[in-house]
C-alpha cells in the first residue's frame, strides 16, 4: 500500500497571503483592503458573539430555560463588550449563502449591523461587496479563506490584532504615498508607547488613522498586567475609509472609543474642543500644505501665546494643538514629525517659545526606510508638561527642568523586512526606554556631569541650546566621531538623496542654511 504523503499544516500567514492572492489585480487597492477588513471584522465578532452565548449557556446551567431566554438578549451579550447579532448577519448564515448571493447578503448585513449598533455608525464601508464587483466563486474562495481563520485553531492571544496587522502593513506598503498615510509601523508605535507609558487615564490622537497608536497602547496596559477599562481614548481622523478603519480595528478588539461623530479635520473642526487628557500618541501627515487659508485660524485659542502657525506646513499647528490638549499639570505627548521641523527657519519664534515655557522633553532621529509612504528620517518629539519630577509609574523622577535629550537612532537600522523596510527589535525598543527613562530617574547627586554618548545621546541645557538659535537638531549636540572633517558639498552631493539635493539648491546661497541641511542628514560640518 502507497505511503500517503503529510498533509502540510496551513500556517495563518498562508492564509491571509491567499486571502490577498484571491484579489490580485481584480480591484482597486483601497476596495481590496476594505472589503478583507470587513470580512475579518465580521468573521471576529460573529466567533465573539458565539463565545459568548456559550459563556451565558455555562453561567445559566443549572436554570436551562433561563439560559435559553438570556442567550436572545442583546444586554448579556453588551455588558461583556460583545455585539449582539441578528440570524441574518452572523457569519456562519452569511457563508451558507449561494456565491452569486453573498455581495448582497455581506452588504445587507452590514447596512443592518449599523443601524443597530450605534458604536457602528460610518465605521463600515457601504456596498463595499457589490461595488467590488468580484465574479461569484472569487468572492466565495475569499470568504472560505477567512473562515478558515480561528482561536481555536490559531491559539493566539491576539489573532484578531495578527490579522489586521498583516492587512493593514500588506496594503500599507505596496500603496501610493497618500493611500499609506493612515499606517504607522507597529515598531515606532511600541517604541512610543514605551517611552511615555499611558497606562491609565485618557489617550488622544488628533490624526488617528487606522487606531495603531490605541491599540498598541492597550497591549502595552496588558502587558504589564493593567486594566484596560481604565484607559478612555478619544481621536479624531479626517479622512472617511479610514475613519472607518479606525472604528473597525477598535471595535473588533472590543476598545471603547470616542472618534467624533463623522469624519473631519481636526483643525478646522476639532471634535473634542473643550477635553484635556493625559497622553497623546500621534503621527501627523509630514508637512502637510494647506491646512488653513491665509486669513483663517489668525486668532485660534490653541495658539495662544505664541505665534500663528505658517499655512504653508502644518507641523507646528500640530504641536501647539497637541500642547493645548494636555492636561495642564502632567500631561505627556509623544508624537512624529518630518526632520524640518527641528530647524525651520518661518517656526524659530515659536519652537524658541516652547524651549523657554519648558515644554519639550526629548528628541529622538529615526532610521530612514522606516515608512511605506516615505524613505526619510523623521523625528519622535515627547513634550511633557512637568519636567519638574515626582512619582510617575512607580518611578520616582528628577527635576529636567530646561533640559532637553537628544538621540540619534539613524544607524539602528539592522532589522530588515519586506527586502528594504526597517523596524526596530524588541531589545533595541528596550535600549532607548533605557536611554530615556535613566535620564529621566537618575538622581540629581549621582548624575555624571554630562549624560552623553557619542553618536548616541546627549542631554543640553537651554541656555546650550538657545546658543545654537533654538535649534533641535540633535547632531549639533551630540558629539560624533570626526570621520567627515574632509567632506566637501562636492562629495556629499554625489551621495544623497534628490530630496535633499533640492534643500541644498535652494539654500546655496546661504552658507548657515546649507550646513544645518547638511547636519539634518547627520554630516559634521563643524
Amino acid at each position: 500500500m502507497a505511503k500517503q504523503a503529510k498533509v502540510k499544516e496551513e500556517r495563518l500567514e498562508d492564509i491571509l497571503f491567499s486571502c490577498r492572492n484571491h484579489l490580485r489585480g481584480r480591484a482597486p487597492m483601497t476596495d481590496k483592503r476594505d472589503l478583507l477588513l470587513t470580512l475579518v471584522f465580521l468573521k471576529f465578532i460573529g466567533d465573539r458573539f458565539n463565545e459568548q452565548r456559550d459563556i451565558i449557556f455555562e453561567e445559566n446551567k443549572e436554570d436551562p430555560d433561563f439560559a435559553k431566554l438570556a442567550v436572545t438578549k442583546a444586554s448579556f451579550y453588551k455588558k461583556a463588550g460583545v455585539f449582539f447579532l441578528q440570524d441574518d448577519y452572523r457569519w456562519e448564515e452569511l457563508i451558507k449563502k449561494e456565491p452569486k448571493n453573498m455581495a448582497v447578503a455581506f452588504d445587507t448585513a452590514i447596512s443592518k449591523l449599523e443601524q443597530n449598533e450605534t458604536k457602528l455608525k460610518n465605521a463600515l464601508p457601504q456596498q463595499i461587496f457589490t461595488k467590488t464587483a468580484l465574479e461569484p466563486a472569487v468572492l466565495k474562495s475569499v470568504v472560505d479563506e477567512v473562515n478558515k481563520i480561528d482561536r481555536k485553531r490559531f491559539q493566539d492571544k491576539d489573532l484578531i490584532g495578527r490579522v489586521y496587522e498583516y492587512f493593514l502593513q500588506a496594503f500599507s506598503i505596496n500603496a501610493d504615498k497618500e493611500e499609506g498615510e493612515f499606517y504607522t509601523p507597529h515598531s515606532i508605535v511600541e517604541l512610543i508607547a514605551s517611552l511615555i507609558e499611558p497606562f491609565d487615564g485618557t489617550l488622544y490622537d488628533p490624526c488617528c488613522g487606522s487606531g495603531g497608536m490605541f491599540v498598541q497602547c492597550m497591549k502595552l496596559v496588558e502587558a504589564h498586567g493593567g486594566n484596560t477599562k481604565n484607559i478612555n481614548v478619544y481621536g479624531q481622523e479626517s479622512e472617511p475609509s479610514t475613519y472607518r478603519l479606525a472604528k473597525m480595528n477598535l471595535a473588533v478588539r472590543g476598545i471603547s472609543y470616542d472618534l467624533g461623530t463623522h469624519a473631519s479635520s481636526t483643525f478646522t473642526d476639532d471634535q473634542h474642543k473643550d477635553k484635556k487628557v493625559d497622553y497623546i500618541m500621534a503621527n501627523p501627515p509630514f508637512n502637510l500644505k494647506k491646512w488653513r487659508t491665509a486669513d483663517t485660524l489668525l486668532d485660534d485659542v490653541r495658539w495662544k501665546g505664541y505665534a500663528v502657525p505658517p499655512e504653508s506646513n502644518a507641523n507646528y499647528a500640530w504641536i501647539l494643538h497637541m500642547l493645548n490638549k494636555l492636561e495642564v499639570t502632567k500631561g505627556v505627548a509623544g508624537f512624529l514629525l518630518a526632520n524640518g521641523a527641528l530647524d525651520d527657519s518661518d517656526t524659530l519664534e515659536i519652537r524658541k517659545k516652547l524651549l523657554q515655557n519648558d515644554k519639550v522633553e526629548a528628541i529622538f532621529v529615526l532610521p530612514r526606510e522606516m515608512f511605506y509612504s516615505t524613505d526619510i528620517s523623521v523625528t519622535l518629539w515627547i513634550l511633557n508638561n512637568n519636567k519638574k519630577g515626582g512619582q510617575y509609574h512607580g518611578r520616582q523622577l528628577r527635576n529636567r527642568e530646561n533640559e532637553v535629550l537628544f538621540v540619534d537612532l539613524r544607524t539602528w537600522n539592522q532589522n530588515i523586512y519586506e527586502k528594504k523596510y526597517v523596524q526596530f527589535s524588541e531589545e533595541q525598543i528596550a535600549d532607548v526606554c533605557k536611554i530615556y527613562h535613566y535620564w529621566q530617574n537618575i538622581d540629581t547627586k549621582e548624575r555624571p556631569v554630562k549624560y552623553a554618548r557619542p553618536e548616541l545621546y546627549y542631554s543640553a541645557g537651554l541656555d546650550e541650546i538657545a546658543s545654537k538659535n533654538y535649534s533641535l537638531v540633535p547632531s549639533r549636540y551630540i558629539e560624533f566621531v570626526d570621520r567627515d572633517t574632509a567632506l566637501d558639498y562636492k562629495t556629499a552631493l554625489q551621495t544623497i538623496g534628490a530630496e535633499t539635493k533640492e534643500l541644498i539648491e535652494r539654500h546655496k546661497d546661504n552658507q548657515d542654511k546649507l550646513i544645518k541641511a547638511f547636519e539634518t542628514l547627520g554630516y559634521n560640518m563643524e
